[in-house]
């Protein structure tokens, strides 16, 4: 694995293909798809990838970026373009490069590099942070959530443009621009408010008449900077207002009588607060943040009605289509995505509640932006606290967080486009690259990135057009497939940047290509790629069955890739490249990506939506979480992901990126329980159990959404965090576990169970 993590270090870029099919019928017989997973952003040493403080020279034709695989002619001073072989000049400002005088765009190890524009100061607009507030919760989480924004308003940049939303029954957006006294403006909460009647009634238009012609849009077009600057205020400037707002946040007055929910009007709140940012500051880095307590009830768009006798959605009523609301939501919301993409603003959404908010329904409006989402169990926890606090704090931690991106390709001809699964949204601009088969996002060339950080991931799906096999000449003289991702985007600190990562990788074809293909496979990559594949198959193809699809895909993969005898389950082997594939094929199947039992749509919408937007070492966590041990006799080394790693005097330390869990042996908790650790000659006792604390906090600290840390001892009940994610090898019908280990009470299959059926078939 170390090549590909070396290849993801220099450009951001994992594949499951680094040595490419070459053919359409071959690339359909490797099973695993030709894709890229992405991180645009990644953050890079300089050494790495140099900003250039000038413009990028681009094809005539194909207005690809000059870069180290283009051929230069250093006499002539041309360049041939490696994607569509046009032969361009260079301006006069590059006379004096040579061979041993290359422009850092021509260094062959600067495959990823990034160009700087010149700041226009007039044209760039603070970034802006619009808070929209649930004020239907009861008083102790009034409380938490008072004192998160608190302490987020004193985090926030000096120089950034705050508003505030406050939402019920009624909608109220607060003047913050007017100190003398609190100033709100209130809408219905049943009503749906056009623009042009939101700009009315908050009397954009008192002083300046309104424009008769045009679309409304911020200082430039039709309104004065004093309407915007009511209430939309300088952080410095409002501090106090905000303090005092936030001070005598109160829950909502409105009486709700014993047998009905909370009127809760979410989608009216973020309509308004979408129309808000539309008219004031079109274009610029503005996020709305969302804070909801709980499922909406009132406006276009309820998740569930006010009776308390009808239950909120479950996987098996979306099933059965018996929802009643679910499909006017998701319009909704398709809707505000629209809206927000075309503005160029991003929704982050922090669900706190026992009770689902509707996050399956939010999923597109949140994703298409680029948004963070945050899922916990109140206000007051702290997988939300932290989480909040990470966004504003400046570490070395920093999310970086990153705006106004649009992501474009080019690669070579016999490589089309069928689309990316990520937080992007499509531009929508058709062009000879896009595949006819589409698979999310797809049927563009470019994608518009409201919201990117440095982990942002996106993983783009290729189609092999070319048909037949080419002869050994041509194999042999052009074998190189290229790629360029461009991303433009609006750094933090407000400047417009250019990243070009250009990427080279052989293609192979014909007799004797699967050596070749196994020694280029990425099995980390391709479980990720065949993970966020399933995921949305599971949800947008009507009757799919995950369980069915993956395992005929590894049985696929296992049969064209592995070495057997006919009918002779023992002799069949993998080679070490494709070894652990089977092992992550068998989490993905138990995972909660694939296993929507036991969780609620929200929970599973959530946890989709990370996995779209993470990295692929955090995605691998997710999919198969790593396990450590700690013990007297060794130090913390790597276990199996399995019941016989559990023993009485052993403590385990489990990732699975959402929650991290210390579980104690039985002898260890009785000892901890003893006090033992307390006493002077007990000192070894006392650093076993400091270990993993130390060790789960450091991977707490770089990690957002902030994981959720469950401390337990062996057959408590907070156990089973740890007892659901490990592999059943001894389960209450099988022989008795290990002295001090454990069983699981379980009828799903263990790994040798299902690597056994699994040779069995592929020998067929």
């Amino acid at each position: 694995m170390a090549e590909f993590l070396d290849l993801e270090s220099q450009d951001g870029v994992r594949m499951p293909w680094n040595v490419i099919p070459g053919t359409k019928q071959e690339a359909a017989n490797a099973v695993v798809p030709v894709a890229v997973i992405y991180t645009p952003i990644k953050h890079f040493p300089s050494s790495a990838a140099p900003l250039l403080p000038y413009q990028p020279q681009r094809c005539r034709t194909c207005r690809s970026v000059l870069n180290p695989f283009c051929i230069v002619d250093f006499a002539a001073k041309i360049w041939i373009c490696p994607f569509c072989f046009q032969r361009n000049h260079f301006p006069p400002h590059y006379a004096s490069i040579s061979d041993d005088n290359l422009p850092a765009e021509l260094f062959p190890q600067y495959t990823t590099i990034e160009y700087a524009s010149t700041p226009d100061p007039t044209a760039t607009v603070p970034p802006v942070f619009l808070f929209v507030v649930d004020t239907c919760v009861i008083e102790e989480e009034i409380g938490y959530l008072r004192s998160a924004l608190l302490q987020a308003v004193e985090l926030l940049p000096e120089n950034s443009l705050v508003g505030l939303v406050t939402f019920g029954t009624f909608v109220h957006v607060h003047e913050l621009g007017f100190a003398q006294v609190p100033k709100t403006y209130v809408f219905k909460g049943s009503k749906d408010v056009s623009k042009d009647q939101l700009l009315e009634q908050m009397c954009f238009f008192a002083n300046k008449p309104k424009p008769a012609v045009g679309v409304i849009a911020g200082a430039r077009d039709g309104l004065s900077r004093e309407s915007i600057s009511r209430f939309l205020v300088p952080a410095s400037e409002c501090e106090f207002t905000l303090n005092s707002v936030l001070e005598e946040l109160q829950k909502d007055p409105w009486p709700v009588p014993a047998d009905q929910r909370a009127t809760r009007c979410t989608s009216t709140a973020l309509s308004i607060a979408a129309s808000l940012l539309g008219a004031c500051v079109p274009g610029s880095a503005a996020r709305i943040m969302a804070f909801i307590g709980g499922p909406a009830t009132e406006g276009p768009a309820p998740i569930v009605s006010k009776q308390l006798t009808e239950p909120i959605r479950s996987h098996k009523d979306l099933d059965k289509d018996s929802v009643p609301h679910y499909h006017k939501c998701v319009k909704f919301y398709d809707g505000l995505a629209k809206q927000l993409v075309h503005q160029g603003h991003v929704l982050d959404l922090f669900a706190c509640a026992l009770d689902q908010v509707g996050i399956a329904e939010l999923k597109t409006a949140v994703e298409r932006t680029g948004g963070l989402v945050v899922l916990a169990e109140s206000f007051g926890h702290s997988v939300f606290k932290d989480s909040l606090k990470r966004i504003f704090q400046a570490s070395n931690y920093d999310l970086g967080l990153s705006s106004n991106g649009i992501f474009e390709i080019n690669c070579s001809k016999d490589l089309k486009v069928q689309g990316i699964i990520g937080p992007c949204a499509t531009l929508e601009k058709k062009t000879p690259l896009c595949s006819d088969t589409v698979i999310g996002q797809g049927g563009t060339s470019a994608w518009k990135m409201c919201g990117l950080d440095k982990s942002t991931s996106l993983c783009l799906f290729f189609d092999v057009v070319r048909k037949e096999t080419p002869d050994a000449t041509v194999q042999s003289t052009s074998n190189q497939f290229y790629f360029q991702f461009l991303t433009y985007y609006q750094s933090n600190s407000g400047e417009m940047r250019l990243r070009v990562t250009t990427l080279s990788r052989r293609w192979v074809a014909g007799p004797g290509s699967s050596q070749d293909l196994i020694a280029g496979f990425d099995q980390e990559a391709a479980a990720i790629v065949m993970a966020r594949q399933v995921s949305f198959k599971m949800e947008t193809e009507a009757e799919f069955d995950p369980i069915r699809w993956l395992d005929k895909a590894l049985i696929n993969l296992c049969s064209r890739f592995g070495e057997y005898q006919k009918d002779s389950p023992t002799s069949f082997s993998l080679s070490p490249r494709l070894s652990i594939f089977p092992q992550f094929m068998f989490h993905l199947r138990r995972s909660q990506f694939v296993q929507v039992f036991n969780n609620s749509p929200d929970e599973t919408a959530y946890f989709r939506m990370i996995l779209n937007r993470e990295n692929v070492a955090n995605s691998v966590v997710m999919v198969q979480p790593s396990l450590i041990t700690y013990s007297f006799h060794s130090g913390p080394e790597p276990a199996l992901l399995d019941v016989a790693a559990i023993a009485a005097d052993r403590i385990l330390l489990l990732d699975s990126f959402f929650t991290v869990v210390i579980f104690h042996g039985s002898t260890i908790a009785q000892w901890r329980k003893a006090g033992y650790h307390n006493e002077p000659e007990h000192q070894a006792f006392a650093q076993l159990l400091r270990a993993p604390h130390d060790d789960a906090e450091s991977i707490i600290k770089e990690r957002f959404p902030v994981p959720r840390l469950v401390v337990c001892d062996q057959h408590g009940s907070q156990a089973r965090f740890l007892l659901a994610k490990l592999n059943p090898s001894a389960t209450y019908n099988s022989d008795a576990a290990l002295p001090g280990g454990d069983i699981i009470f379980t009828d799903d299959v263990s790994f040798e169970v299902f690597l056994d059926h699994l040779q069995r078939l592929v020998v067929q």
